[in-house]
């Protein structure tokens, strides 16, 4: 073996530590980058080579080191596991969210809730029973019917708001993915030819994961790696990104909360219509937010509950009202009206006055207050109709439509809660793997530190001993 051959081997060992200290000076770098993978660099030890000539013989040692590439330490598993509770997270946060808002909108239970109006209503009612001699008592009562009027327009507009609100966040959520979509084919196709050239990519690969993810919990997508280092993206099993080709996503359908109660389907579809095949999203924001605003779906359910009720409390209202007479003799008009198609958003007091509202029947003579007893009853749940069976009192049918709302908010709740706790735990599960650990990397910096001073020290020695055969070989006894 040549002498010269021991400078190649402390030459590849000083290289390689540089190599070394390098990816450790990279990790320290961005030790707080977000979604940075921590990296190592790859060696394997060079074989020796082959020797012929007169002085060669015996043991042969290697040629030194060689650098292979510099390791991503990510996990596959790990980041498939990230993405797909990251989706989980997404649609039940959505949907707990909204549920939410819903729900503090109904003000209940409080002095602000229909339930405390609806008291207040039929209190006016037993009251104007027990005076109807008096213009005051009516008059109060027109004051807590057109609070309560007020109140429920109030509660299905804020329906109608929380629907515009979703609506909005779905067509931020499109814009979003089909960005994120965007970048994730031109990483592919740099990464593509990054490894083609044999570069190194990892930290491209850093992006392109933060990406995906994102793109997971937007749609809950699967991510479908090949072989040539990019990455296909599907959802529902169509390809958002296949290479370096990206998809765009649009909107289609209704915009406002009337549009889902009249039925007008919300969809996705591809932003290219040559593409006919539908959308479906798997899991993720975008999900739940479509199981919101779909017609039949919870946002227009409420919306529906608050039209039944005003239709229950109008029509049970009427029915007894019209069933007095005023003055003259003649049959009272409806109490309440509404618009059939629109009834939460149009209920209105008709009597404007005390002296319109009738409290009796006046065969039974001009003070009589029993119309105004039997609806004050119907607020207690003790009225029956015609044949003596009890009626159902509004008070109960909104109770159940508070009590759905409560219910369902609190399961989305606990199932977000139970969402979240998962992706937390996969996400540190995977930040345990490919994070940068700064104590590792200090011991990594002085084994590396060291090794190239060994490196330096072999090479001086090989140099002395060759300035020894090249300089003084010959010149003993001069």
């Amino acid at each position: 073996m040549s002498t010269f051959s021991g400078l190649n081997t402390a030459y590849s060992g000083l290289v390689a530590a540089r190599k070394g200290l390098d990816v450790v000076g990279q990790n320290i770098s961005n030790a707080n980058t977000v979604g940075y993978t921590r990296q190592r660099v790859t060696t394997s030890a060079a074989g020796s080579v082959a020797e012929t000539g007169q002085l060669t013989g015996g043991a042969r040692v290697g040629q030194g080191v060689s650098v292979d590439g510099i390791a991503r330490l990510g996990n596959a598993q790990l980041d498939a596991h990230v993405r797909n509770s990251a989706a989980a997270a997404g649609y039940t946060a959505v949907r707990a969210n909204s549920l939410s808002t819903l729900e503090t909108s109904l003000n209940e239970p409080g002095e602000n809730g229909i339930s405390a109006k609806l008291d207040s209503f039929w209190a006016g009612w037993q009251e104007l029973s027990n005076g109807s001699d008096s213009a005051t008592p009516a008059a109060l009562l027109l004051s807590t019917a057109g609070a309560l009027t007020t109140m429920v327009a109030q509660g299905y507009q804020a329906v109608s708001t929380e629907y515009s609100s979703v609506r909005g966040d779905l067509g931020s959520m499109v814009t979003e993915l089909n960005t994120a979509a965007s970048q994730v084919a031109a990483l592919n196709t740099q990464i593509r030819t990054t490894l083609a050239t044999g570069g190194n990519a990892n930290e491209l690969l850093d992006q392109r994961e933060l990406l995906t993810t994102t793109i997971s919990a937007l749609t809950g997508a699967s991510v479908v790696a090949q072989s040539d280092g990019t990455v296909n993206v599907l959802i529902g099993g169509n390809a958002l990104v296949s290479g370096g080709t990206a998809n765009a996503l649009a909107v289609s359908g209704g915009s406002t909360l009337d549009d889902a109660m009249a039925g007008t389907e919300l969809t996705l579809q591809w932003a290219d219509a040559s593409r006919t095949t539908p959308v479906t999203i798997d899991g993720g924001e975008m999900a739940g937010a479509l199981t919101l605003l779909a017609p039949g779906g919870d946002l227009t359910r409420a919306a529906d509950a608050y039209n039944q009720f005003t239709v229950d409390l109008a029509g049970k209202v009427n029915d007894i009202y019209t069933t007095g007479t005023n003055a003259s003799g003649t049959l009272s008009n409806a109490f309440f009206t509404f618009d059939e198609n629109n009834a939460a958003s149009t209920l209105a007091v008709i009597p404007q006055t005390g002296s319109d509202v009738n409290a009796g029947n006046i065969a039974n003579g001009a003070y009589d207050g029993s119309i105004a007893d039997t609806i004050a009853q119907l607020g207690a749940g003790q009225a029956v109709d015609s044949t003596g069976d009890a009626v159902v009192s509004p008070n109960a049918t909104w109770s159940d439509f508070v009590s759905k709302i409560a219910v369902a908010t609190q399961s989305q709740l606990q199932q977000a809660n139970l969402a979240s706790t998962t992706a937390t735990y996969a996400s540190s599960q995977q930040l345990a793997n490919s994070s940068v650990d700064l104590d590792e990397e200090n011991v990594n910096l002085l084994m590396f530190q060291t090794a190239y001073q060994g490196a330096a020290r072999v090479m001086t020695a090989v140099d002395e001993m060759l300035d020894t055969l090249i300089n003084r070989t010959g010149l003993v006894g001069r």
